[in-house]
């Protein structure tokens, strides 16, 4: 052990938590202590173990501690040790991950900690004699040179005794991961897939083979398997696909009943599949699931790719750049990225963002060394990146290109359709047929998918409404200008389209030409600083007017002064335009003081004087940068053709991505604003349902200083599963849509309301667009609800009490034991009840995490609450959808209040225009479909019990159908559902 480094063998321990705290002393004496006796002991005792130490320090009221840490936090330990591992980051995570058990659900003492640093570096140790020793020994020199508190233990488990000998891989050569990565191959295209069917039978007999013999039987799993083969059965005319409506309740087996079918068709016709979800947590589960059907992991990866947007990857150009900067800026961001070295030479899939990069890494070690390292949007430099053969994203491309199963989210494959509608397809008018985008002059870098399952169906409009919406604010359009011009004096590394095209149209007057007209004109989108102009305010002398009348109603309701703005320091049309959105938002909308938490918005029409000129000033300033991007496009495309015999492989592909890029990024981004903005004058059609709703939104966004705000123009599909069905369902040939909750179930069992409920289910996926029918099927969930939950709605809760509020969820809490979800409508009274009941519950063992309150990501504090099973999670609305917590982890959800829409513009609209006259009912159908997918993270198997909490006092017996038949919701208050509560989970034991 190093004399310069503290050891972690003689070192105390500490555990926190809200209420508790538990100290090992250097004499082995186990303690636990107060907030105060705990500082005091970290004062006076030497740097001890810790898991965690940002949270540790925030349960201690105290500022988390930089990098080099002073504590010995055992997740860093775990991060060299096993990259690339997820391990929930808790002690009884640690311990489970290291195979040292889950104390049977007792509290994990500081006791603990010395046995798991013991094993830490004990598995380090077995790596002397491996081929990454020489990459360690590296990594851990150039680690003890930054003072890493680890380095001492980790030199000498290492047998690191001296200098490293001239021979061997030297420290600074770690951290160069670009230069140890192996390079991918390009190989020749795949040829389109064939047309061979899939047969029940057949489908059957595949999922048997996945099960195994000595799997669960699931009664209806077999039979999705089943009825998922006609998604796969040759589709019989152009804009003619197979579709599959299957609603499988939960419990069916639904991801291996589709993989069966799905598989055996990749194989069978030498095609993907590309299996789309909702978040990329989901991604991974369904990942997790492609192990049994290939349960090799070197084979499974030349089957089964996971795609994300390149935004998720880290950037090998980024991180070179990070590197050699990094020893400018001390020591903390080498230690980070020497870790983050640790696991690129790790990964399998380069993926920061809910892959195998523990969540807990930039809480750790900063998020500022993800965000600097991650492909930002829009800055790839493709073919002339020196690192191109080793990026994760081509390697992540070429391997889908291979696959047989390609697991992605709706997102990105939304994405994909969106970029195929901007490669000409018509508009589309309320009423059209869909028909097939025409065929792309580049190919895409991911092809044209023909068979699609999307899991997690009913977000399949969410997720087209984003794709499709068009948004023309100050922060979209000023990056569009850093992406053209570069970063204009900034410190960042967007190098503009003028480097990345120049060894490319130097010396060519061709190309030179089209992108010198296209930069220049690229100035009338906002300059830097913009933001600060659009809101400074000006100081303007006034002449007095005379007093107005007296008003009885001024001094109850006084009516601010108008905001006046200063003119901008040059004359641009796109900051003009904003100025004028800003000016309209204000005037319409109530009040006129600081802008609403969730963000202001107003109608476009009416406009204000002067709008619809500048907009119209905009639309050919605007015009006058895509036309000549469109003819350099042209110019490359001609290239590609004329230089066929000369062009390397290298350069073609350097070129076509160049062509993908300015289309996706700038051509067609520019395009959708020149069509908003020329159509801007038009008001909405009065006789029939406009096709789009736009409106003005006034928000703070991520990245923007304290006090500033961005306005934009929005444009959404009234219906926007008309552009999902024209772009992407009509041009496949077969696609499978299953959830859980694609139907609203009402409790009549009629003929003609159950296909009126078909036909909303239809409409709600887009599948209604199309000109052949959906194959529909419900598979009825195997638990028997009645039995397994309970459902209470309580009556004597104020909904606007904080205290009442924060007062009845600890008292569920209690009576459940833990195992608690609280779901939220409001990221504020989440953290009212947070703040006020995390203390109490830890104090009778029951730790509280928080989204929005906890420095965590979503899959991290999931994770974290599926280990800690008597531990309970607060989460926003959102969290109802991802969380698989099976077992006795999760006995409890707590919803605290009706899930009703949010009523804004565009809530407003489409329950109008798309709720066939009836917007209650429309209503309704959205809040009980929320209701049903919170209720669906009840359950996850035949053993699971758990109660449905509603704190809602206000809940309409209509709602009540969102329910499985056979569960009696009942009224009661809060005490008497306490009692119940308790009385149920008795039962179990």
């Amino acid at each position: 052990m190093s004399a310069a480094f503290p050891s972690p063998y003689e070192a105390p321990a500490l555990v926190a938590g809200h209420g508790f705290f538990s100290c090992l002393t250097v004499d082995g004496e186990l303690l636990t202590l107060n907030r105060t006796r705990a500082k005091q002991f970290l004062q006076e005792e030497p740097a001890p173990l810790v898991v965690h130490a940002p949270a540790t320090a925030r349960m201690l009221g105290m500022t988390p501690p930089g990098q080099p840490a002073p504590w010995f936090d055992l997740l860093e330990l775990f991060a060299f040790v096993h990259p690339a591992r997820s391990v929930a980051p808790t002690p009884r995570g640690l311990a489970i991950a290291l195979g040292l058990g889950d104390f049977d659900g007792r509290r994990v003492e500081a006791n603990t900690l010395p046995d798991l640093a013991a094993r830490l570096l004990t598995d380090l140790r077995a790596l002397k004699n491996t081929p990454s020793h020489p990459f360690l020994a590296a990594l851990a020199t150039r680690l003890a040179q930054t003072g890493w508190i680890w380095s001492g233990a980790v030199m000498e488990a290492l047998e690191i005794t001296g200098p490293l000998s001239r021979e061997a891989m030297q420290p600074g050569e770690a951290l160069r991961i670009w230069d140890q990565l192996p390079k991918w191959e390009d190989t020749a295209r795949r040829p389109p897939p064939g047309s061979n069917p899939v047969t029940p039978a057949e489908a059957r007999t595949r999922l048997g083979q996945i099960l195994g013999p000595d799997a669960e039987v699931r009664v209806g799993q077999a039979d999705f398997a089943d009825v998922a083969t006609h998604a796969f059965a040759p589709r019989e005319g152009m804009g003619f696909p197979r579709v599959v409506l299957a609603e499988a309740g939960t419990g069916t087996g639904k991801t291996l009943g589709y993989i069966a079918p799905a598989s055996l068709w990749a194989e069978r016709n030498g095609g993907a599949v590309w299996i789309s979800t909702y978040t990329r947590h989901l991604q991974r589960q369904i990942e997790a699931e492609t192990a049994r059907l290939h349960p090799d992991p070197a084979v499974r990866r030349n089957h089964v790719v996971v795609r994300k947007g390149r935004e998720n990857y880290l950037c090998l150009l980024n991180m070179e750049e990070a590197v050699n900067i990094a020893p400018t800026r001390g020591p903390g961001p080498v230690i980070a990225l020497a870790l983050l070295a640790r696991w690129g030479m790790a990964t399998m899939e380069g993926d920061l963002f809910g892959g195998d990069l523990p969540g807990w890494f930039g809480d750790i070690l900063g998020h500022g060394v993800l965000s600097a390292t991650a492909d930002r949007r829009g800055e790839c430099i493709h073919g002339a990146c020196p690192h191109y053969q080793r990026c994760f994203v081509e390697h992540s491309i070429r391997r889908a290109q291979d696959a047989d199963l390609v697991i992605a989210n709706h997102a990105l494959v939304m994405a994909q359709a969106a970029w195929a509608q901007s490669q000409g397809l018509p508009a589309l008018e309320q009423g059209d047929q869909p028909e097939a985008a025409p065929e792309e002059a580049v190919p895409d870098e991911d092809g044209i998918p023909t068979r699609y399952v999307f899991d997690e169906g009913h977000h399949l409009a969410d997720a087209a409404d984003g794709a499709f919406a068009l948004e023309l604010s100050g922060l979209e359009a000023a990056e569009l200008r850093r992406w053209l011009l570069g970063a204009e004096g900034s410190r960042s590394r967007a190098r503009g389209l003028r480097r990345r095209l120049d060894d490319l149209v130097a010396g060519n007057p061709r190309l030179e030409t089209p992108l010198d007209a296209a930069l220049l004109a690229a100035k009338a989108l906002p300059s830097p600083g913009w933001s600060g102009r659009l809101w400074i305010e000006p100081q303007t002398d006034r002449p007095e007017e005379p007093p107005e009348p007296e008003d009885v109603t001024a001094s109850l309701f006084p009516m601010p002064a108008p905001v006046q703005l200063v003119e901008p320091i040059i004359d641009n049309p796109t900051e003009t335009v904003l100025r004028l959105l800003r000016d309209q938002v204000l005037a319409r909308t109530v009040g006129n003081g600081p802008v609403r938490r969730n963000g202001s918005e107003c109608d476009l029409h009416p406009m204000i004087d002067g709008l619809g000129e500048a907009a119209d000033t905009l639309a050919r300033a605007l015009s006058r940068i895509a036309e000549p991007l469109r003819t350099l496009v042209n110019r490359l495309e001609d290239k590609l053709r004329e230089d066929t015999d000369t062009l390397d492989t290298a350069a073609r592909a350097r070129i076509e991505a160049m062509i993908r890029s300015l289309q996706r990024r700038a051509i067609g981004r520019l395009d959708g604003w020149v069509s908003m903005l020329t159509t801007f004058c038009t008001p909405p059609d009065e006789v029939g349902p406009p096709q789009f709703i736009r409106f003005i939104r006034l928000e703070a966004r991520e990245g923007q200083r304290r006090g500033e705000q961005d306005v934009g123009l929005h444009q959404h599909w009234l219906d926007p599963t008309l552009p999902f069905a024209a772009v992407l369902a009509a041009p496949a040939h077969g696609l499978l849509i299953t959830s859980a909750t694609l139907r609203d179930e009402t409790d009549t069992d009629q003929s003609a309301e159950a296909e009126q409920i078909w036909e909303a289910a239809e409409a709600r996926v887009g599948a209604s667009h199309l000109p052949s029918p959906a194959l529909r099927a419900s598979l009825a969930s195997p638990f028997d609800y009645s039995r397994q939950t309970r459902v209470f709605i309580i009556n004597d809760v104020a909904h606007d009490d904080p205290d009442t509020l924060a007062a009845a969820f600890q008292a569920l809490f209690l009576a459940s034991g833990g195992g608690g979800l609280g779901l939220f409508t409001a990221i504020e009274r989440l953290r009212t009840v947070h703040r006020k009941i995390a203390a109490p519950l830890e104090e009778e063992g029951i730790p509280l995490y928080a989204q929005h309150v906890d420095a965590m990501d979503n899959t991290t504090l999931v994770d974290v609450f599926r280990t800690e099973t008597d531990s309970c999670l607060l989460g926003t609305d959102a969290m109802r959808d991802g969380v698989d917590v099976p077992g006795h982890a999760l006995r409890l959800v707590a919803f605290e209040r009706v899930p009703w829409p949010r009523p804004d513009i565009l809530h407003r609209e489409r329950r109008m225009h798309l709720s066939q006259g009836n917007p209650r009912l429309y209503d309704d159908r959205l809040a009980r479909l929320r209701l049903r997918q919170a209720f669906g993270r009840l359950i996850r198997t035949r053993t699971d019990r758990g109660v449905f909490v509603l704190l809602d006092r206000r809940t309409p017996s209509r709602l009540l159908s969102a329910f499985p038949s056979g569960v009696i919701p009942h009224r009661l208050g809060i005490a008497a559902a306490v009692e119940e509560i308790r009385t149920f989970f008795a039962e179990e034991n």
